[in-house]
């Protein structure tokens, strides 16, 4: 879970920034949604055992979080990060996928209205972390499970984000919102384009003024 500590910092860093710049709002996130890519064409023998693996789809339910901050009605940037919630299969291990990124973002339409379209666009990373889950039983104390970190997989990518912000009451907003992240080199899945879908729950602190 390093990555989700280290974009935790850099959201912090800029909620900071946002202070210091007396910037025209401040927003804080969190969702819910789900990441997508095909199976890669692959055979395995992870064990050395001779039992091969195929590749395996990129889904489930994903969690989103985020904070920005706007200088101006229309233009901000923001930091977010979106993680599987629970751990997947993959070749004979589980699985975690998790990406970040740093964004520019542009409202169009300016921020102080209650429907508001937003577009993002950024750099950042993409991370694959893999576990080894194992059980073992005995007569003494009957079985236990262990779930071992064996190493991390770390991938540039580039972001780009709409979504539409919907008001409800004061600065609380509902955003649906349609991500596509562009990994490098994401062999372990069948493309380096992974879609995004989630709704997210915010609010924004200046909103309107």
């Amino acid at each position: 879970m390093k990555t989700i500590r280290s974009t935790a910092l850099s959201l912090f860093f800029f909620a900071s920034l946002a202070s210091l710049a007396h910037a025209q709002s401040f927003d804080v996130y969190f969702g819910v949604g789900t990441a997508q890519d095909s199976a890669a064409t692959l055979s395995s023998d992870t064990f050395g055992t001779g039992t091969t693996y195929g590749g395996t789809r990129m889904g489930g339910l994903f969690g989103t979080y985020g904070a920005d901050f706007l200088f101006s009605k229309h233009f901000g940037v923001g930091a977010e990060s979106s993680f599987r919630f629970s751990q997947g299969d993959y070749a004979g291990l589980n699985y975690r996928p998790t990406f970040y990124d740093f964004n520019g973002i542009w409202l169009p339409l300016g921020g102080n209205k209650r429907i508001v379209p937003e577009v993002q666009a950024g750099l950042g990373g993409a991370n694959l972390s893999y576990y080894y889950s194992s059980t073992y039983c005995d007569q003494f104390v009957g079985c236990s499970t262990s779930n071992q970190f064996l190493e991390s997989s770390h991938h540039f990518q580039a972001h780009f984000g709409a979504g539409v912000r919907i008001y409800a009451v004061g600065g609380l907003y509902v955003r649906p919102q349609v991500d596509v992240h562009w990994v490098n080199n994401f062999y372990q899945f069948g493309s380096n384009w992974v879609p995004e879908y989630s709704a997210v729950i915010g609010y924004s602190f200046g909103h309107g003024k």
